[in-house]
């Protein structure tokens, strides 16, 4: 069993995010392709036989690294059925932005089960761990199955799709979250109704590859119709990519980031830049689907700088 591994837990964007009916456990079911793309948090895990405890440090001061913690959480529960009492000390490199749609700490849930499935020698398949993930939220099953998967039920429902062709992603964030519970609370007081799945979105259910041409006239995200009157500059930010050539533009997940999909990195490095420059948003380039879960070489734990 080796005692250090350093894993990268990428983040995602849903090109379609349906919320459907309510279940009786109080959430909602949804219907969403989700994708990673290559914006990645980095984690180092280092195993201590002699201790027991979580200890996480980060490098992001605004992130606690406490309990409320996913990746404490997630190492607790790992711990927990696998009945080991051992020392985990684990840092965190934060580079995507919190609670911001881009499912960055379900993505480091997930991360840090994959990196003890594999330094505790544990042996779990992908079903066993995302079934371990959906206690830690809705998010963290896809992150088993990524780069690209049809995302059903409250999250627990995945099946991995093949999404041919190459595209790159501009990730605009204004700088300010979205509370998950209060955007949920918000759609529902807003919309009458629900509304069925397209007839285009539905054929995508049995598909086990789909190219970005089909997709692209495919995406919406019930929560920007909700979010619109209180957060105009998320409207904002996906005119400015459509009117720069952007093929698409959405709101991922319940907010804040938009973002846009170009066939060409050149001409999204160009509008990251323009954007960056003329309103100071956080943006920043990602190429779509080339970032899945998968644990590194073994490194020593204090080659990683925190500060």
């Amino acid at each position: 069993m080796t005692s250090d591994v350093r894993i990268f837990a990428p983040a995602k964007v849903n090109l379609i995010l349906r919320v459907l009916d309510r279940r009786t456990d109080g959430y909602h079911n949804l219907w969403s392709l989700m994708q990673t793309v290559a914006l990645e948090d980095e984690l180092h895990i280092h195993v201590q036989s002699d201790a027991t405890g979580v200890h996480l440090q980060c490098d992001d001061p605004t992130l606690p690294t406490d309990g409320r913690n996913l990746i404490a959480r997630a190492a607790g529960v790992v711990l927990e059925r696998a009945k080991l009492a051992v020392g985990l000390d684990i840092r965190i490199v934060k580079r995507i932005p919190v609670s911001a749609g881009l499912g960055g700490g379900s993505s480091d849930a997930a991360a840090t089960i994959v990196g003890l499935n594999r330094l505790l020698a544990l042996g779990w398949s992908a079903s066993e761990m995302a079934h371990i993930g959906q206690v830690l939220g809705s998010d963290v099953p896809f992150f088993f199955f990524a780069p690209t998967a049809r995302v059903r039920a409250r999250g627990e429902d995945v099946a991995p799709v093949r999404l041919v062709g190459e595209r790159w992603i501009v990730l605009v964030n204004p700088g300010f979250p979205v509370e998950t519970r209060w955007a949920y609370n918000r759609l529902s007081a807003t919309r009458n109704g629900m509304t069925a799945l397209s007839q285009g979105i539905a054929a995508l259910s049995g598909k086990p590859q789909v190219t970005w041409e089909e997709i692209l006239p495919l995406m919406e995200n019930d929560f920007e119709a909700a979010l619109a009157p209180t957060h105009h500059v998320l409207e904002k930010m996906k005119r400015g990519l459509l009117s720069r050539g952007a093929e698409a533009a959405l709101l991922s997940g319940s907010g804040s980031t938009v973002f846009g999909v170009f066939p060409y990195e050149e001409s999204a490095i160009r509008v990251r830049d323009e954007m960056k420059r003329q309103h100071g948003w956080w943006v920043s380039v990602a190429k779509a689907g080339s970032s899945s879960l998968s644990p590194h070489e073994t490194v020593p734990l204090n080659s990683l700088q925190v500060g």
